[in-house]
């Protein structure tokens, strides 16, 4: 019997890792479709609503994520390598951040977020969640392995179109935009919001790692 078959017989009955990385996959799904919905709102105080309710799935994050580290101290044996479940768990938790970060900076800068580059991006970010959820929900029992790997692919096309986006974007702004001040606070929303697609793609390799090892 390999080392992995015994690894898995002596796994936590209660799986809680499984359980905590779904619920944070969820909450940045969740993240993910409201900042979506921001970015399409017109108004300022409509979207301030919002953007706190994205603040306060950002902090239920932040406990489920400290949950996860606190399991990882108190169990002995986990289902996959610790150094796994701490870099899966701070990489969820990137996405979530700059999630919340490209939501609250729209309106700190008082942006109208009626830009295509803007929601091109936020399209993209609500696709890399959906696809980094779905890889996370598969990590229980590993027995779709080609529903994760298509996952993990996606994710790769996603931030490589949001690279383009992103470079397009700042392109024409610079081309269109005469306020300077505008042209910085916009480009550090597309930046944002780009980098929220490359923890996206860091979950991802994570979680190529995690299946490499144990599938």
């Amino acid at each position: 019997m390999g080392f992995n078959s015994i690894a898995r017989i002596f796994m936590p009955k209660s799986k809680i890792f499984y359980d905590l990385f779904e619920d944070v996959a969820v909450t940045v799904n969740e993240m993910a479709d409201l900042l979506k919905t921001v970015v399409n709102e017109i108004d300022f105080d409509m979207r301030s609503s919002l953007i706190m309710k994205v603040e306060d799935l950002e902090h239920k994050n932040d406990e489920h994520t400290h949950l996860i580290f606190t399991e990882l101290g108190r169990n002995f044996i986990t289902p996959f390598d610790r150094e796994d479940i701490h870099a899966l768990a701070s990489a969820l938790d990137d996405i979530a951040d700059y999630i919340y970060s490209s939501a609250k900076k729209i309106n700190f800068y008082r942006v109208n977020p009626n830009d295509i580059g803007i929601r091109k991006m936020a399209d993209l970010i609500v696709e890399g969640s959906i696809q980094i959820k779905n890889a996370v929900f598969e990590l229980r029992n590993m027995k779709n392995m080609r529903k994760i790997t298509d996952a993990l692919v996606k994710v790769n096309s996603i931030e490589n179109q949001a690279d383009d986006i992103f470079d397009m974007s700042v392109d024409r702004l610079f081309e269109t935009e005469p306020d300077a001040k505008e042209v910085m606070k916009k480009r550090e929303i597309y930046h944002a919001m780009e980098t929220a697609t490359d923890k996206c793609e860091d979950a991802a390799n994570v979680i190529e790692s995690i299946i490499i090892k144990y599938a």
